[in-house]
């Protein structure tokens, strides 16, 4: 990783649910580095929430002009971001994390599941921040999730939050390097 911290939100199948969206663009404007929403927003692709957001085409996003993957790298930070559907998440992390590694990513963002979820493996993280608006699993009772990761030179630090935007205390992972 690099020596300056880098924060990120990242947020995935909200469903046409756009309020959230709007809602986690102005209270975290200016206080991350960026925005990443990982599919099945079922918004078109030139939406205004867009502007601001990295975003991928989900198996329920039918706007064509989304892309099916991202690798941008932010502040030194290489990311790779796709739904999950075509790589098979539901089967696995291997072909996401295949595909993280060869686009030389740090950090990997997925959804479809529905289901938070965050591990490394030789050296990537690979992050599902959950359903914003449709949850499912272990942490369904919370309404829906998203994450903010922060890197530095010697950790990733992970913290899902809920819709209002506090803190959910036992969803916070801590990942030396």
């Amino acid at each position: 990783m690099v020596g300056a911290i880098m924060q990120c939100l990242v947020v995935s199948d909200s469903h046409g649910d756009r309020d959230i969206l709007v809602q986690l663009l102005a209270h975290y404007e200016g206080k991350v580095d960026a925005f990443f929403h990982c599919g099945d927003s079922e918004l078109q692709h030139d939406d205004a929430v867009f502007d601001k957001m990295y975003v991928v085409r989900g198996n329920m996003d039918f706007d064509g002009q989304l892309p099916e993957a991202v690798h941008p790298t932010i502040k030194d930070v290489p990311v790779y971001m796709t739904h999950g559907h075509l790589v098979g998440v539901n089967m696995g992390l291997d072909h996401l994390l295949a595909n993280a590694q060869a686009n030389h990513a740090q950090l990997a963002f997925f959804g479809h599941t529905h289901q938070l979820g965050v591990e490394r493996h030789d050296g990537i993280l690979l992050l599902n921040p959950g359903s914003i608006s449709f949850p499912r699993g272990e942490f369904t009772r919370i309404g829906g999730t998203y994450a903010i990761v922060t890197t530095s030179a010697d950790a990733v630090d992970v913290q899902y939050y809920d819709r209002q935007q506090h803190a959910v205390p036992e969803l916070k992972f801590h990942f030396s390097h």
